[in-house]
């Protein structure tokens, strides 16, 4: 009897497993979301109650799971927020086609002629008083 195993085409989304099913990049980002959290609750505790120092240290790991968790088209969280700092803040955009507007060059033709048939006109003038 026959064994087949369906193998995907696509290899590159498969990630190696280091230990109990996380990858090392999730171990040690809830590595460190123990490391800070767990220290927190145990010194806060005894001054704002345990509910709230509950509430805290959840909230100060919740930003170690998303790292370790959250992934978009092959990219982790911390790329995507690089990027989008890059795009927005480093490297600001550079607009590569920039549109002439028409009327303006129309505008700025007219004021020249009229500024030259002014010119014009001032010239035949003193000529016209001088004679």
């Amino acid at each position: 009897m026959a064994i087949s195993v369906a193998v995907p085409k696509n290899l590159s989304s498969i990630k190696t497993k280091v230990a109990m099913n996380l990858t090392k990049r999730q171990l040690i980002c809830f590595g460190s979301a123990g490391a800070v959290g767990i220290p927190f609750y145990i010194f806060t505790k005894g001054i704002l109650g345990t509910q709230a120092a509950a509430l805290l240290m959840v909230a100060l790991m919740l930003p170690f799971f998303f790292l370790a968790m959250y992934e978009k088209d092959g990219f982790p969280a911390e790329k995507i927020l690089y990027f989008m700092i890059r795009q927005k803040f480093l490297v600001p955009g550079i607009r590569p086609y920039k549109s002439e507007n028409l009327y303006r060059q129309l505008e700025e033709t007219e004021r020249m002629k009229k500024e030259v048939y002014e010119l014009e006109e001032k010239a035949n003038g003193r000529k016209a008083g001088r004679t």
